[in-house]
């Protein structure tokens, strides 16, 4: 399996801590050639992450929740 990083962000826990998300994709190769892509997330040190839904997470280890922060709005 094979994983490609396409994105990361910045997420909060209740606390007031940032922590650095990595959002990768994950290619599962399957014999017959329909295989699906996977998303996975995890911390710019290792740490494994799940989405619960919306803009929530977790820390898998841990269980501390977080809440993804908004990208930031650029003026043109």
């Amino acid at each position: 399996m094979a994983a490609v990083l396409v994105g990361q962000f910045h997420a909060r826990d209740a606390e007031g801590r940032v922590y650095s998300v990595h959002e990768f994709q994950e290619s599962d190769p399957s014999l017959d050639g329909s295989g699906k892509d996977v998303i996975t997330y995890k911390l710019a040190i290792g740490d494994r992450v799940s989405k619960l839904g919306g803009e929530k997470f977790m820390l898998v280890q841990s269980g501390i929740e977080l809440i993804r922060e908004p990208e930031p709005q650029i003026a043109l």
